[in-house]
C-alpha cells in the first residue's frame, strides 16, 4: 500500500505520534527545551534532505533512532538564525 502526502505538512501531521514519541524522549534525556518543530526542521535539513522514496516507515524509524545530540547541535546552530517555527519550504 502506497501512501501519498499532498504536501509536507500533511506528511507532517502524520508524523505527529513519532514526533510527539521522540520529544518525550528527548525530555526524559534533558533537552526539554527542544520542541517538536526542532525535531522536525533538522530531520528535514539534514536527514531527508536529498533523500527520495521514502516510505512513511523509514521516515519513522529515522525520527525514533534519530541522534538527540544531533538534534541539540542542530536546534543551537540554528537558534540565532530563524524562528522556531516549522517550516515545510524546499521540502
Amino acid at each position: 500500500m502506497d501512501l501519498e502526502f499532498s504536501s509536507a505538512e500533511e506528511l507532517y501531521k502524520r508524523l505527529m505520534p513519532a514526533l510527539r514519541t521522540k520529544k518525550s524522549e528527548l525530555k526524559k534525556y534533558g533537552y526539554g527545551y527542544l520542541k517538536i518543530e526542532d525535531i522536525w526542521n533538522y530531520l528535514k535539513e539534514k536527514v531527508w534532505k536529498n533523500s527520495h522514496g521514502l516510505s512513511l516507515n523509514d521516515m519513522v524509524n529515522d525520527i525514533l533512532n534519530s541522534n538527540d545530540e544531533a538534534i541539540d547541535y542542530y536546534f543551537k546552530e540554528k537558534l540565532s538564525e530563524k524562528n522556531r517555527e516549522v517550516y515545510f519550504d524546499g521540502f
